[in-house]
């Protein structure tokens, strides 16, 4: 049997990078800040937390997606790896802030 490429962890936490509280999304997993779009390397497959990196991932650039919409680029700042991870800008609880998005959608940081 095939593992499966997701898991649902929907779990607060405290954003690492500026040190929000960041509440669960309520239907998938959370794994950037809504408020700085910053992220922890903690995944291998999304959900999972088995990563044992723990790097804070940098967003470097959002890239338009026609069925994803927003999807953040991140970088990590320790180990270097780039991961893809779809925004949470309809978000009914915390959306990511769009203005954020669309700077980097820019090539803004």
């Amino acid at each position: 049997m095939e593992e499966k490429r997701f898991r649902k962890n929907d779990a607060g936490f405290v954003c690492a990078h500026c040190g929000k509280t960041v509440e669960p999304l309520g239907y998938s997993s959370r794994n950037h800040c809504p408020f700085c779009l910053w992220s922890l390397h903690v995944d291998e497959l999304p959900g999972d937390r088995a990563n044992e990196c723990g790097g804070l991932m940098e967003p470097v650039r959002v890239e338009l997606d026609s069925k994803k919409g927003y999807v953040i680029v991140h970088r990590c700042t320790k180990c270097g790896e780039i991961r893809r991870n779809r925004a949470a800008n309809e978000a009914k609880v915390q959306p990511d802030d769009i203005r954020l998005l669309i700077r980097l959608t820019a090539g803004e940081r």
